[in-house]
């Protein structure tokens, strides 16, 4: 069951409303079919189009059922890791041009928004990655360097001067970045896929792949009621891959975020808390993020799934660190809660996957998937049509599962609800 509420919570009520999509019946042909409806999919299918290819988008669910429909929405830059750790994970060369990929990710979402008029509440004013405690100032002492040799516009700031961009004295500095900001991020997967449809794409929704066959005229792809002819395909699912992609799971790590928002602020208690709208999140190890929506609610999330009694858990501990983080907005209640599932791999790195002759994946943005799935799904769509031409900024590897990979997601899952538990009663930070 779909519950809207829990899975995609204030972005479902606030999202402008999308046209409707069919599902897909009887025979068709394509010149390519891309499977899943979020970022990358959408992005391909919008790519393809407007470069006059016939393209097909089937999704098993809604515009944005997965990750694109949950996501924090900060639009960042590069991934989690350090520039240095993508290097050293991926070598100088291919590490560096990932970096770099990466780190223009903002340009192209925002250029798209723009070009499309998309009407997703976007904010490009930076964004802040604030530190914690001592140590985590030094690990953005780090990025920043890392990140300044490469050219990038990012500035570290103590704590006084970050205070002030905050509208909080709770941490010991931030990194700015001026390269990324924040949009409505189901409002976004709307645009682009009323974009795609308008360029010509062809969008079908509740149309779940349940199998998938190649022979000597290609790629024949099974739903419920229909059948597509294909002569390539893109798979773009992630953390929510189904039906004829289930064992794709094995593959990722189960990890969990979830956000409660606030009511609007008033206007008075708005202009203290993030007043330049920049989204912000911390050094944690069980982070915390933080950002304001248009009608000025804020938005706090962290580790962890709402459901059953982690509900209750995660939301007094949510209650609790607005009081602590931004004293002078009060007690306020919480209206929505909601979370979603990242697509994280062991090594923080995403996935290439050559699944067959004209069969191309790239998933796993480990948090990251509104700047990549963006880049990626252009890319992909470049690349399907000629490979040759195409520099994709990853290693091609095989679909591997990962050791363990449940007791890890309930490692994951259980050391949060034991920190959300325990922080503020003890004076954790």
């Amino acid at each position: 069951m779909d519950n809207r509420a829990l899975s995609h919570g204030l972005w479902d009520i606030t999202a402008a409303e999308l046209k409707s999509f069919e599902s897909i019946k009887g025979e068709k042909k394509t010149d390519v079919a891309i499977i899943g409806g979020g970022y990358t999919g959408l992005s391909a299918a919008l790519h393809l189009a407007e470069k006059g290819a016939d393209a097909l988008l089937l999704e098993a669910k809604h515009i944005g059922f997965g990750g694109a429909g949950r996501n924090v929405g900060l639009v960042n830059a590069g991934l989690w890791l350090m520039p240095s750790e993508v290097v050293d994970k991926l070598g100088s060369d291919v590490g560096e041009e990932l970096i770099k990929v990466l780190g223009a990710s903002p340009d192209l979402v925002f250029h798209l928004i723009e070009k499309h008029n998309i009407k997703c509440e976007a904010v490009r004013t930076g964004t802040l990655h604030c530190a914690h405690s001592k140590g985590g100032y030094r690990a953005l002492e780090q990025r920043e360097a890392q990140w300044q040799e490469r050219g990038a516009p990012v500035t570290l700031l103590d704590r006084e001067k970050a205070a002030p961009l905050l509208g909080s004295n709770a941490y010991h500095g931030a990194l700015l970045d001026k390269r990324a900001g924040t949009v409505q991020p189901l409002a976004y997967a709307y645009g682009l896929a009323k974009a795609a449809s308008d360029a010509g794409a062809h969008i079908y929704t509740d149309s779940p792949v349940v199998s998938i066959n190649r022979d000597r005229s290609g790629w024949k792809l099974k739903t419920p009621d229909g059948t597509v002819h294909a002569k390539a395909v893109i798979l773009a699912v992630q953390g929510y891959a189904d039906h004829a992609f289930k064992n794709m799971e094995d593959n990722l790590i189960p990890f969990n975020y979830f956000q409660f928002a606030t009511p609007p602020l008033p206007e008075d208690i708005r202009k203290t808390v993030l007043p330049g709208k920049q989204g912000a999140w911390d050094t944690n190890l069980v982070l915390s993020s933080y950002r304001l929506d248009l009608a000025g609610r804020l938005i706090l999330g962290s580790v962890g799934q709402v459901d059953s009694w982690g509900y209750t858990l995660h939301k007094n501990w949510a209650e609790r660190t607005l009081e602590r983080v931004f004293p002078q907005i009060g007690k306020v209640p919480l209206e929505h809660g909601w979370y979603g599932r990242i697509a994280m791999t062991p090594n923080h790195i995403p996935r290439f996957h050559i699944l067959g002759p004209d069969f191309v994946s790239v998933t796993s943005y480990n948090g990251r998937g509104i700047g990549p799935g963006s880049v990626f799904g252009k890319l992909l769509a470049a690349y399907i049509k000629n490979p040759s031409s195409v520099n994709i900024p990853l290693p091609v590897s095989e679909p591997a599962k990962v050791f363990m990979r449940d007791m890890r997601g309930l490692y994951y899952e259980a050391g949060a609800r034991i920190y959300h538990m325990a922080q503020r009663r003890t004076g954790l930070f």
